[in-house]
């Protein structure tokens, strides 16, 4: 009886597992050896640099990174500070942002524009715009609002 029960185990599993076809390859993918090539950019790489301190006297720590000319960072306020004790049991100040994301596409040649968004809580959303060129061996990243702060990126 062991060995009839033994022999049924294999016998389904020799089946199933004949049972199983091979999938064909998917026809969205390309072919093997034939990839088309990747845009690249120039400008492609890790930026950091730290800005002036424009207007508002509070420079800005940044670090894009640029991927097939899409451009994805961040941009950091050492000196923001969060909200203070608030002794007098007002309303509590609003917060400052210290933390900009930053997003775009970079051209080779000629300036182009990024988003800057503020990550502050609630329903205070703050946008800026940025201006960006490459001069040489830098990126140069200017505010065209706000405080209008210039930076100097370079390649890290």
């Amino acid at each position: 009886m062991t060995r009839l029960l033994a022999v049924l185990v294999l016998l389904t599993i020799t089946v199933a597992a004949a049972a199983q076809t091979r999938t064909p390859a998917s026809p969205v993918a390309p072919p093997k050896g034939n990839a088309e090539p990747v845009p690249t950019s120039n400008l492609d790489g890790n930026w950091r640099g730290t800005s002036d301190g424009g207007s508002c006297n509070a420079p800005l720590d940044y670090v894009l990174t640029i991927e097939n000319g899409f451009v994805d960072g961040s941009a950091y306020d050492n000196t923001a500070q969060g909200p203070k004790p608030n002794v007098r049991h007002g309303p509590p100040p609003a917060p400052t942002p210290g933390l900009w994301q930053i997003h775009g596409v970079a051209r080779n040649t000629g300036a182009f524009s990024l988003i800057s968004v503020a990550s502050v809580k609630g329903t205070d959303r703050r946008e800026g715009k940025l201006s960006a060129k490459s001069e040489g061996s830098a990126l140069v990243v200017t505010e065209t609002g706000g405080c209008r702060r210039t930076a100097r990126l370079s390649r890290s």
